[in-house]
């Protein structure tokens, strides 16, 4: 699979000032990152992240409001980087069975990093987002979130996903809830197998588990097109 030049488009909901438009945002996007792998979002603070960049909380203020807002645009930039990349991956396919089957298997592993995009370290984001992503959406004020677009890159990249499906099987009446399935049962059982094991049948000691991730969707969604 391709790495790929391209340029993220975040929600300006998301951000008081572009990060990505700064030496100082890209390296604040950069550093929370690192930071939010290395400790989790709960023990993540502006206060930290500013002793990290060198910087003060208050030039982190003039780039996002609060930790839950630069939280969430990293959520939004890894959907993108994932639309982005089964939209080149699929781009000369035209067997619809084919593109859902390379989408299953971009989902499940990001491990080739985009080396133009230094800034962003995409392995740790993933890890962030199987750790930590449902809490940008399971919370009190999602309602308020949803109004402010914070969702529209998961909706794209649930959309495309059922793009495919709608291809495969027109007929088929819930293309929508199979893509979002998809992308939550590859981040849950890649939890389960390192954290919680009992509760998949994936062996997270062995280094291909994201074959196993990819096998694991294709048998449920194909099962359920027939």
């Amino acid at each position: 699979m391709y790495l790929l030049k391209l340029d993220i488009a975040i929600n300006n909901n998301l951000y008081v000032r572009d990060p990505q438009a700064t030496k100082l945002g890209r390296k604040i996007i950069k550093e929370s990152v690192l930071i939010i792998d290395a400790i989790g979002l709960e023990q993540f603070t502006f206060k930290k992240l500013a002793a990290k960049i060198d910087s003060t909380e208050t030039s982190i203020y003039r780039y996002f409001e609060n930790k839950h807002q630069i939280f969430v645009y990293l959520l939004n930039w890894y959907w993108e980087w994932v639309w982005h990349r089964l939209e080149l991956n699929n781009m000369n396919i035209t067997n619809p069975v084919d593109k859902l089957k390379i989408a299953m298997g971009i989902i499940s592993d990001v491990k080739k990093r985009n080396t133009e995009l230094a800034y962003i370290d995409e392995e740790c984001l993933h890890r962030i987002v199987i750790m930590e992503g449902a809490k940008g959406y399971h919370h009190k004020l999602v309602d308020e979130d949803n109004k402010e677009g914070f969702f529209l890159a998961y909706k794209k990249l649930c959309a495309k996903l059922a793009s495919y499906i709608e291809e495969i099987n027109p007929q088929y009446l819930y293309p929508k809830a199979v893509a979002s399935m998809l992308i939550e049962t590859a981040n849950n059982n890649l939890y389960f197998a390192e954290y919680l094991p009992r509760l998949t049948d994936l062996d997270g000691k062995r280094n291909d588990i994201a074959l196993q991730v990819e096998k694991l969707l294709e048998t449920i969604v194909f099962k359920l097109l027939e």
